[in-house]
């Protein structure tokens, strides 16, 4: 267990780490990009519709989906800062799927609006909005409904109308948020993915009604395979080292705590930065990353702009929920529902369905690798069907039909087995 004074020097050190980051997605954009092609793109990106799937990478050039990145995650960092929300393992995982989604649909224009309405949200009910701003953040999944309806419109009120439903958006997530969450016994780590993905349903046939209606699409691209791997195992060896030799721990104790991280269900809510330390939390984020790389390569997959956002996002939920023992069999699962089920595990999609399905680790962490697989086995079915409910303005869609499968399977699992406790 990590004393309050490693935790307060864990917690200095994680706006200089995110910046560190930010210096080098900014160096990665350089070298596989132009300075005049960058700044192009980042036009484009920005007024795009960005609908599921939307590679920027491959809509803009990796150099703009990058930059698109660094600036999304500066935001945050500014958001978390001016609102004084606590640094705690939330944080981590909020600024790794931040980082993540930024390559396929939330964008420096479309995470705004949102990002207002939660404000106006926490001014409303009177709580101070350092309590909902990782809400606020993670609400911008729905980021590409504010686009389509601003930039797929010939209205000339469509802009308006895009921006004033960005706000909304953010006005009722964090409060809906609460009731999702009871709702799933903290057995989906994506919980706004649910929230949104029910806000989506509503906000749909509405919009359907007025004429506004999105479908989803398929911008991919697994051309810069190669480097984004280099990057990755690059990025996966520097958090392991990081955490070994400098976390301010011994090599030895940062093992331990691993160890003892391991054991852990996973089920939300979940800190492996308060209970382990932040040296625990670094080589759990550098081995998961490895291992979503490791699955995407064996199935001959792609390292494309949702892959890496895919490999990013588990990487933050590295310290809320995620490590090796509970993914492993949600991936399992999926592979085996690609197998057995009328689809491929290479499908963009279907590659997309393993790593984010890894949302559901807390089932095999409280009720065993069986368990898990089932989990992974349904959710890769369930999550090839979502998406075309809501249009594919639901980033988040994995969250959405994780908190679908939690929601059906957690209740028969709990009457047949008895939930691991967290030591």
């Amino acid at each position: 267990m990590p004393t309050k004074l490693e935790k307060n020097s864990f917690q200095r050190r994680l706006y200089p780490l995110a910046l560190g980051f930010c210096a080098l997605l900014t160096l990665l954009a350089l070298l596989l990009d132009s300075p005049a092609r960058i700044w192009t793109g980042l036009g484009t990106i920005l007024t795009s519709q960005s609908v599921l799937i939307t590679d920027y990478i491959a809509l803009a050039g990796p150099g703009a989906a990058l930059l698109n990145s660094v600036l999304v995650v500066l935001s945050s960092l500014l958001v978390l800062r001016l609102s004084k929300a606590p640094l705690n393992g939330s944080t981590l995982s909020t600024l790794g799927l931040m980082a993540g989604f930024s390559l396929f649909g939330k964008n420096f224009f479309n995470i705004w609006p949102i990002l207002l309405g939660s404000f106006l949200s926490a001014k409303a009910r009177h709580v101070p909005f350092s309590s909902c701003a990782n809400a606020g953040l993670m609400a911008s999944t729905l980021g590409p409904l504010v686009s389509f309806v601003c930039f797929s419109q010939s209205h000339p009120y469509h802009p308006v109308l895009g921006l004033l439903l960005g706000v909304l958006i953010g006005f009722v997530v964090p409060p809906l948020s609460l009731g999702a969450f009871q709702m799933q016994r903290g057995m989906n780590l994506y919980n706004i993915g649910f929230t949104c993905g029910l806000t989506a349903m509503v906000l749909m046939p509405v919009l359907h009604a007025s004429g506004i209606d999105p479908v989803p699409i398929s911008i991919w691209s697994p051309e810069y395979t190669r480097p984004l791997g280099i990057f990755v195992s690059g990025l996966c060896l520097l958090c392991l080292a990081a955490g070994f030799f400098f976390s301010g721990k011994p090599s030895r104790q940062v093992w331990t705590a691993f160890r003892s991280l391991l054991k852990s269900s996973g089920q939300a809510p979940c800190d492996f930065l308060a209970s382990y330390g932040g040296g625990a939390v670094l080589v759990n984020m550098g081995l998961n990353g490895l291992l979503c790389l490791g699955y995407l390569l064996l199935i001959g997959g792609d390292i494309s702009g949702p892959t890496l956002g895919c490999i990013l996002t588990v990487m933050g939920f590295s310290a809320a929920g995620k490590h090796p023992r509970n993914i492993l069999p949600i991936m399992a699962g999926v592979a085996l529902g690609g197998a057995t089920m009328g689809w491929n595990v290479t499908d963009p999609a279907s590659q997309m369905a393993a790593l984010f399905g890894t949302t559901l680790a807390p089932i095999p962490g409280c009720f065993g690798v069986p368990a898990g697989i089932l989990a992974g086995f349904l959710h890769g079915s369930v999550v090839l069907r979502t998406g075309g409910v809501v249009g594919g303005v639901n980033l988040y869609n994995n969250g959405f039909a994780g908190g679908l499968v939690a929601l059906f399977l957690t209740p028969i699992l709990s009457a047949f087995l008895s939930p691991k406790k967290d030591p």
